[in-house]
C-alpha cells in the first residue's frame, strides 16, 4: 500500500529551500503509511521518497525503483497502492523484451511506464498512484486510479513541484506553507458537511490534488492534466439472466483477484448485504476466511431513521453460514469521544471529521490490524446499485446533489462568524459545484428524461460522495498500516452497472435488486432480504456529554477557532436539546475539528 512523497525542479535544480534533510522529513511524515521499510533517492533536480507496507513480493518489492541504461538513470519511479493484474501485465512486459528481478507489482509498473508512458495507466487494474521522473527530458507524471482509491497531491511552485501521497508530507517540505483561503475553507466544511468532494482540489491554498483517472504531466515547457478514464454512456444489450449473470461473473473476478497477498487478509463482515457478499465470494478462494465486525453495544448505538436493527446477530449469523473466523471487536463511547483519539483521527484525515463515525471506524481498524495488514470492504456498492435513500426520481430530478436534502445533517454555518458565513455563500457554492458536476456527465441520444436524471444521480454519487468515503477509508486504513480494498470498485464492474438501465436495477422494487439477485444463492435469506443499515454511530447521551464540556473548555480556554466562529451561537448550542435531531452533536464535532485543524497546521489565513 505503502506512501509516497517528492520533488523536482524543471529549471536545472531542485526547489528553492530543498535541503538534504527534506526528503527524510517529508517521508517520515507517512511511516504509518509503510511501516515495514521506507527509502528516498536523490539526484541534482529532483527527490524521491517511500514507505512500504508489505503485501506482496515481501522482500523483493523496495522502493523506489531506478531504471538504468548505460550507467545513467532514465527512470525513476514510486508507487502506492495494489495492481491486480500485474502477473499478466508481466508476461505481456517480458513478450516485449523487458526482464524482472523481483516478483510483485512495483517493478511492473516501472516497465510498464518504461514501455507505454502516458498510456500506462489504463492499463492497471487496481487502486494505485504513482509518479515517474525522467531526468533526462525533466518531466514528472503523476497518475491516480480511476476513482481515487489512493491519494495523491501537489504543489506547483514557480519552476518546481513538491509532491506526496497526504498534504502534511507536502507541508513538511521548507518551499511550502499552509495556506487558508476562502475556497479552502469551503472545501473543507463541504468534504465533511454535507460530504461533497471536489475534483483536484484541497483545503489548502496552492495544493491540489490529482483528480480520480488524471495523468498531470509536468515539464520545463509546462503543466498538462488528462483524463485517461471516466463514467461514459453506452448500450445495453443484456436481458435480466444475462445481466445478473454477469454482475455475478464480474463480482467473482474481482474478489478473487483482490484476495491476492503474500500476508493474511480479512474481510469486514457487518451483517448487511455488501459486505455479506464480499465474504461470501471470497469463500472458496481464502482458505481460512477471516471476518470481523464492529459493536457499539445498544446504549451506544441505539436506532434511527436509517438505522433499523443491530449488525451483531446478521453478522454472526453470516459468520456461521460461512463457517469463517470471525472476530466482533468491541467499542464503548467514552473512548470514541476521547479528545486525544479525536485529535488523532483529524490529523490523520488532514481535514475536519465525521465524529465518531470516524473514530470508531479507526479504532475497528486498529483491532483489524492486530491480525490482518489487508482487509476488503464494501465500499462503492451504495453508490453503484442505488442502496440509499436518495435513489428516488424525486430527488434525482432535484436541482441539487441528491443526498443534500436527505442525509440527517444540518446547516452548520449558523455556527461560523456571520461576516464570514456571508463571505463564504455556501449555498451559491454547492450550486455551482453541481452546476460542474452535472456538466460532465453525457447520456445516450434519446434516453428519457427520467432516466437520464437516475443516471445523473449515480454518476454524483461515484464522483462526489464516494470520494469523501474512499478518503476516509484511505486516511484511517494506512493511519494503523492497514491496506483497506474495495472490491466493488473494479472498473470493469462499474462500467457495466452504470450503463444497465434503472427499471432494471430495481426489477424487483427494491434497492440493490440487482446486487441482491446475483448473491442470491449465496445469503442466508434473513441477510438477503434485510434492509440497509449503515455503518452505526454513538447514540449514548455520555458521548454528547463529554463534547458538550469539550467545546466549553475550548470556549473558556480560548482556540484559534474562535475568530472564524459565532462564539454567541455556540454556546447557544451548548444548551439545546438532543431530540431526534443530531445538530448539536455536528456542531459540537464541527466546533472541535475546525478548533484541531487550525492547532495543526497553523495556516496563515487569507479569509
Amino acid at each position: 500500500m505503502c506512501g509516497l512523497v517528492g520533488y523536482a525542479g524543471f529549471a536545472g535544480g531542485a526547489p528553492r529551500g530543498t535541503a538534504d534533510t527534506s526528503l527524510k522529513a517529508m517521508t517520515e511524515t507517512l511511516a504509518c503509511r509503510g511501516p515495514d521499510a521506507s527509502a528516498v533517492w536523490a539526484e541534482q533536480a529532483a527527490g524521491l521518497g517511500h514507505t512500504r507496507l508489505a503485501v506482496v513480493d515481501l522482500i523483493g518489492g523496495r522502493q523506489p525503483l531506478l531504471l538504468e541504461r548505460d550507467g545513467s538513470t532514465v527512470l525513476a519511479v514510486a508507487f502506492t497502492g495494489e495492481v491486480y493484474n500485474h502477473a499478466r501485465l508481466r508476461t505481456e512486459l517480458a513478450a516485449l523484451g523487458h526482464r524482472f528481478s523481483t516478483r510483485g507489482d512495483s517493478e511492473v509498473v516501472l516497465r510498464a511506464v518504461d514501455a507505454w508512458g502516458e498510456q500506462a495507466p489504463s492499463r492497471l487494474e487496481g487502486m494505485f498512484a504513482y509518479v515517474a521522473w525522467e531526468p533526462g527530458p525533466r518531466r514528472l507524471t503523476l497518475v491516480r486510479d480511476r476513482f481515487g482509491i489512493k491519494p495523491l497531491c501537489y504543489a506547483h511552485l514557480d519552476d518546481a513541484v513538491v509532491f506526496a501521497s497526504e498534504p502534511k508530507a507536502v507541508l513538511a517540505h521548507p518551499a511550502v506553507t499552509a495556506r487558508l483561503d476562502l475556497d479552502g475553507l469551503r472545501e473543507l466544511l463541504l468534504s465533511a458537511h454535507p460530504m461533497i468532494k471536489t475534483p483536484g482540489r484541497s483545503a489548502f491554498a496552492g495544493l491540489r490534488e490529482v483528480a480520480p483517472g488524471t495523468v498531470v504531466t509536468m515539464t520545463p515547457q509546462g503543466v498538462r492534466a488528462r483524463r485517461y478514464w471516466s463514467l461514459d454512456p453506452a448500450e445495453h444489450g443484456d436481458d435480466l439472466p444475462a445481466t445478473v449473470a454477469r454482475v455475478r461473473r464480474l463480482l467473482e473476478e474481482s474478489v478473487t483477484g483482490q484476495l491476492t497477498a503474500d500476508v493474511p487478509v480479512s474481510v469486514l463482515l457487518s451483517g448487511g448485504l455488501d459486505s455479506s457478499a464480499i465474504a461470501a465470494l471470497a469463500r472458496p478462494a481464502a482458505g481460512t476466511l477471516r471476518t470481523l465486525s464492529v459493536d457499539l453495544g445498544e446504549r451506544a448505538s441505539g436506532q434511527d431513521a436509517m438505522r433499523r436493527d443491530p449488525d451483531g446477530p446478521y453478522a454472526d449469523l453470516m459468520a456461521a453460514h460461512l463457517g469463517s473466523a470471525h472476530r466482533r471487536v468491541r467499542l464503548d463511547a467514552d473512548a470514541l469521544a476521547d479528545p486525544a483519539r479525536r485529535a488523532h483521527v483529524g490529523r490523520l484525515r488532514d481535514g475536519l471529521t465525521l465524529g465518531d463515525f470516524d473514530t470508531s471506524l479507526l479504532e475497528l481498524y486498529r483491532a483489524v490490524r492486530e491480525h490482518f495488514p489487508v482487509t476488503l470492504a464494501g465500499d462503492g456498492a451504495d453508490e453503484l446499485f442505488g442502496g440509499y435513500r436518495w435513489f428516488t426520481p424525486e430527488a434525482a430530478a432535484a436541482e441539487s446533489f441528491p443526498w443534500d436534502h436527505v442525509l440527517e445533517r444540518a446547516d452548520l454555518t449558523r455556527l461560523l462568524d456571520p461576516t464570514l458565513a456571508a463571505a463564504l455563500d455556501l449555498p451559491a457554492h454547492r450550486a455551482a459545484l453541481h452546476r460542474a458536476a452535472c456538466a460532465e456527465i453525457e447520456h445516450l441520444p434519446g434516453t428519457a428524461p427520467a432516466e437520464a436524471a437516475l443516471r445523473r444521480d449515480s454518476h454524483l454519487n461515484l464522483t462526489r460522495f464516494l470520494p469523501c468515503l474512499l478518503d476516509r477509508a484511505d486516511r484511517l486504513g494506512m493511519g494503523v498500516g492497514l491496506e483497506v480494498r474495495v472490491p466493488f470498485l473494479d472498473h470493469r464492474l462499474v462500467e457495466y452497472v452504470f450503463n444497465i438501465p434503472w427499471a432494471m436495477k430495481t426489477f424487483d422494487g427494491r434497492e440493490k435488486s440487482l446486487l441482491r439477485a446475483a448473491v442470491a444463492d449465496l445469503l442466508p435469506a434473513s441477510v438477503l432480504a434485510r434492509r440497509k443499515s449503515p455503518y452505526p454511530m454513538v447514540r449514548d447521551p455520555a458521548y454528547r456529554a463529554a463534547l458538550t464540556a469539550q467545546v466549553a473548555r475550548l470556549l473558556d480556554d480560548g482556540s484559534p477557532a474562535v475568530d472564524l466562529l459565532d462564539t454567541a451561537a455556540v454556546r447557544r448550542l451548548l444548551l439545546e436539546p438532543t431530540g431526534g435531531r443530531r445538530f448539536p452533536r455536528e456542531g459540537l464535532e464541527l466546533v472541535l475539528d475546525l478548533d484541531q485543524w487550525l492547532r495543526t497546521h497553523r495556516p496563515a489565513l487569507h479569509l
